[in-house]
């Protein structure tokens, strides 16, 4: 029978007193995605890569060269401790600038011409051909080389342990097959649900036979896995009851993400407090990538909803919008330029960049679709959010992002369907409204990277142990 681990971790001497060296254990991390790669999704295993040494573990990483993602992010590196082992591997993907073109291609060609429409039927066919065969994500042709420089580094220099977090899933492949040769102990780590990734992400492929092969790569992984980590209690259990149909009985342990305060360490540019005769405009900010899963369509809705019965008020409103924005987003979006508000969008900045943008809002939006299995997701930056101390303009489903949010900031905690509540909530903010502090701030120290880096060395331990 599956468990979930609760025990507390205690961070009061972990800064001042490292475990002996001779005591000292080590960890092999599978993650395609490491810096200098940017994104979200970094920041979980490199504040795992920066804080386990303060709880007796070395970690080396698997890691690909030459990844094909779509942004960098060099500021990243500055959280890597002096003397991590990376082991970089190369993959065959094709680079990730040559795959945003060849999209792109598509596109126009169904535009021109009959010809046009041909090519691009053909070229669909082929994108679903390779989808099948790139199973459980294209991140598998980094599979063979990883595989190899995996097996070289376990046998060159011991190991105690094995993580893996995913997406991409093929981490968890690759880990489970170097578990089954070195019989180390295996923690899968689920940044996203397996089956919610398979539901929601773009370019998915979704066809009876893929789900198919999806199941049974998801029941090897799991019957392999000694424990299971996720980002919200929920989604642990929920994951632990997977596993449970798969025959499979690991530990379970939610780690959510957090914010590491040495990321707040620099003074960043503080808002004045906002009203109408400010001279400024109320400014709203949303990092992130916009997509199906965390469409902007309900705040986009109430201030359409406002424009109809105050259209002057939104002279005071700025909207900036940083991050990847899908295509359905983006005219979601060229709706407001309808309205007298203001709206910004930007591309990918660097993580740095970003927590400067947030610093100088009135407000932070927040955003989850109200769509099956949201209610089991926490968006790694609400926690920034947390560490900002700005209100929180939150729009998502009942569920634990919402429990937590009620926590700090319940006024600005929407459902989607509110339309009528968000458009009265940007009025009065519009108007000059104060808004209270955030009641006992002290709540988000459970949410620092350092100390969920203790929980999983916790775990760690505890595997070690129950090996040994």
């Amino acid at each position: 029978m599956s468990t979930i681990l609760s025990q507390p971790v205690d961070l009061s001497d972990s800064g001042e007193q490292p475990r002996p060296q001779e005591s000292r254990k080590r960890l092999l991390l599978v993650s395609y995605h490491f810096p200098p790669v940017g994104g979200a999704g970094v920041q979980r295993p490199v504040k795992f890569v920066k804080y386990l040494k303060q709880f007796g573990w070395d970690v080396s990483v698997l890691m690909a060269a030459n990844p094909s993602v779509p942004v960098f992010d060099n500021s990243l590196l500055v959280d890597i401790p002096e003397g991590t082992h990376l082991e970089k591997t190369r993959t065959w993907e094709p680079d990730y600038k040559l795959k945003k073109n060849m999209a792109q291609k598509q596109e126009g060609a169904q535009k021109v011409s009959l010809s046009g429409s041909l090519k691009s039927s053909c070229k669909k066919v082929v994108k679903a051909g390779a989808g099948m065969l790139l199973q459980p994500d294209a991140q598998i042709l980094w599979y063979p080389n990883a595989l190899k420089a995996g097996k070289r580094l376990l046998k060159r220099v011991p190991h105690d342990a094995i993580l893996a977090t995913a997406p991409p899933y093929s981490n968890l492949i690759l880990a489970s097959k170097l578990k089954k040769i070195f019989h180390l102990p295996l923690i899968s780590d689920f940044r996203d649900e397996w089956d919610l990734s398979s539901k929601y992400l773009e370019n998915h492929q979704r066809d009876r036979i893929s789900d198919l092969i999806q199941t049974r790569l998801q029941k090897k992984v799991m019957r392999h896995s000694d424990a299971i980590v996720a980002t919200t209690k929920a989604s642990t259990q929920r994951l632990l009851d997977r596993a449970e149909q798969f025959g499979a009985s690991p530990v379970g342990q939610c780690i959510y993400n957090g914010y590491d305060p040495d990321d707040f360490d620099t003074p960043h540019e503080s808002t004045s407090t906002y009203s109408p005769e400010s001279g400024r405009k109320f400014r709203i900010v949303y990092t992130g990538t916009l997509w199906n899963l965390t469409t902007i369509e309900p705040l986009v809705r109430a201030i359409e909803a406002v424009h109809q019965s105050q259209p002057a008020i939104l002279k005071n409103l700025e909207l900036q919008v940083i991050g990847r924005k899908t295509p359905e987003q983006r005219e979601i979006l060229d709706r407001l330029n309808q309205t007298d508000c203001t709206l910004i969008c930007e591309d990918y900045c660097a993580h740095h960049e970003a927590l400067k943008k947030m610093a100088a809002a009135d407000a932070l939006c927040l955003l989850l679709s109200d769509v099956e299995g949201a209610d089991r997701v926490a968006p790694a930056k609400l926690f920034e959010y947390l560490a900002i101390q700005r209100e929180i303009l939150s729009i998502t489903p009942a569920g634990e992002t919402a429990g937590i949010l009620q926590d700090f900031w319940p006024e600005g905690n929407f459902r989607a369907s509110e339309t009528d509540k968000l458009a009265h909530w940007l009025v009065n903010r519009l108007s000059g409204q104060t808004v209270s502090p955030m009641p006992h701030p002290e709540k988000r120290d459970q949410f620092q990277r350092e100390h969920q880096a203790g929980q999983l060395a916790e775990l760690l331990n505890q595997l070690v142990h129950h090996r040994i």
